[in-house]
């Protein structure tokens, strides 16, 4: 077992907990957030345990990254959402390793004790062994993505501003966004918002009409997990919007500046400044880890397959939850979809469960409420199937924003949302539309354009191209033919990516 014990077992929140069971919970998420509330009265200790400070409402990500909201809407500290309970303490980090014969976990190098182990860290992306293919590509899971996305975005229009090609310009405004489930048709239609609409009167070189977005998906139609009916008005609103759906297409090869996209009809060849992955989900590595040294079993994209009771077999202590869980334990045997309403409560009921346990009550069974699915496609439209009942356009949109809101913890967040979404449907403004971080944020903090420069007055200016869209940039010049202007203008940011082949590697 690697890592040292602790020399004393943490001091519990109260004293008269010192000796009540405790509960580990892993992952700060809609799961893991509800374990908690859902064990507040209990005579029980928590520990919860997350790499991050703060509770990610990830729904909304595509709204951070196309300057709709900021990070502080979607974001709210986990010590303010369950660490004032008495029974509750929060601690930042990393669990790495799982000793179920020990009822230990490994975090920041120490192990820690528990009686029951609630894992729920949830899922990154995957890029289905392209993971060259990320830094082209940023995906949409955590802030640094979104706010990344948006960097993308804002810094290819103010190039564009001072490019005075226009096919030049059309390129640094175009678009490449792979998958069309939810995440790409919300993402497609914000984005257009941002580059046809809100920025119109911002930018006084940029057309809207030259912006081009494409949305690449392998089906031949967008939501396919929505009815056919939904699907179509979705399509006919995004195209409205200006989006352009490459269906039965799968991305071949990519590089900076270029994605090419396989199709029944050929390769098809997309010239793109911009490119933004929404297509994979992987499962938290926490549940190969826990596979490996249990023999549970994963599904083929990494989720532990759990009881109905969310425990592994042999282990009846421990948890898994969210994402993380594979749950095919309904009425129509189907798992449960990996979205925030199955995940709050999967988390709920195992808390009621194990306080149950606790208190030698009789306990619960898990009964999975479906209450439907929905997209937004523009600020003032969605697509809503509630259980049966399809509603689009204006209606669509109004059930959507209700939803999220209820689904959303904290009502600073709640008003702060409402104020900005009423503010954008009447004046089409972004609330933040702020161009922050360095060019090249992925280089370590001494570097001369790292987050915080420090040897100040060296390195590349802040207001340069990153590195990426600088390689795509290079590109472009060096590969489609007759942009002399467009290379002249691109070679006067000397020092942006210094060694761009590098920096997206």
């Amino acid at each position: 077992m690697a890592g040292d014990h602790y020399f004393l077992e943490l001091d519990p929140p109260e004293e008269r907990l010192r000796h009540a069971p405790h509960v580990v919970v892993v992952g700060g998420g809609f799961a893991g957030v509800h374990v908690c509330k859902a064990l507040k009265n209990a005579d029980v200790r928590i520990t919860m345990i997350d790499k991050r400070n703060f509770n990610l409402f990830q729904p909304l990500l595509y709204q951070v990254s196309t300057g709709l909201v900021s990070r502080g809407d979607v974001a709210l500290p986990l010590r303010e959402l369950v660490g004032a309970q008495s029974n509750t303490q929060v601690l930042l980090g990393e669990v790495t390793q799982v000793n179920p014969e020990g009822k230990q976990i490994v975090f920041n190098g120490k192990a820690y004790s528990y009686d029951y182990l609630v894992l729920a860290t949830g899922s990154g992306s995957t890029f289905f062994g392209h993971e060259d293919w990320r830094t082209f590509a940023p995906p949409m899971k955590i802030l640094e993505h979104a706010e990344e996305i948006r960097r993308r975005l804002l810094m290819a229009m103010e190039q564009a501003e001072q490019t005075p090609d226009p096919e030049a310009r059309q390129f640094l405004q175009t678009v490449v966004i792979v998958g069309a489930g939810p995440s790409g048709c919300e993402m497609a239609g914000a984005v257009s918002e941002l580059m046809r609409w809100a920025m119109e009167n911002a930018f006084k070189q940029l057309d809207p009409e030259k912006t081009r977005i494409v949305m690449v998906d392998p089906g031949d139609r967008v939501l396919r997990a929505m009815p056919e009916g939904l699907s179509e008005a979705a399509m006919q609103s995004l195209q409205k919007d200006g989006v352009e759906f490459l269906g039965k297409g799968r991305v071949q090869t990519m590089r900076p500046g270029e994605v090419t996209v396989g199709t029944p009809d050929g390769d098809v060849r997309i010239q793109a400044a911009t490119v933004i992955w929404t297509a994979g989900v992987r499962a938290s590595s926490l549940g190969k880890k826990l596979a490996d040294v249990t023999d549970c079993e994963v599904d083929r994209g990494g989720r532990v397959i759990v009881e109905p009771d969310f425990s592994i077999p042999g282990h009846p202590e421990i948890r898994v939850a969210g994402d993380l869980s594979s749950y095919s334990h309904t009425t129509n045997g189907k798992p449960l979809p990996g979205m925030a309403a199955p995940a709050k409560q999967a988390g709920s009921f195992i808390g009621k469960d194990i306080a149950a346990i606790v208190a030698d009550r009789p306990r619960p069974n898990f009964s999975y409420f479906d209450f439907g699915s929905m997209a937004v496609l523009d600020r003032s439209n969605a697509v809503t199937d509630l259980r049966g009942l399809k509603f689009s356009g204006g209606i669509g949109w109004i059930l959507w924003a209700f939803v999220h809101l209820v689904l959303i913890p904290g009502w600073e967040n709640r008003i702060s949302l409402s104020v900005k979404w009423v503010f954008a449907l009447l004046t089409q403004q972004r609330a933040s539309m702020l161009l922050t971080g360095m060019p090249s944020q992925h280089l370590a903090l001494d570097a001369a354009d790292a987050h915080f420069p420090m040897q100040a007055g060296e390195g590349p200016s802040i207001a340069a191209p990153d590195a990426a869209l600088k390689a795509a940039m290079d590109y472009y010049s060096h590969h489609v033919i007759g942009h002399p202007q467009t290379q002249e203008l691109m070679d006067t940011s000397e020092g942006s990516a210094t060694d761009s082949a590098a920096a997206i590697k």
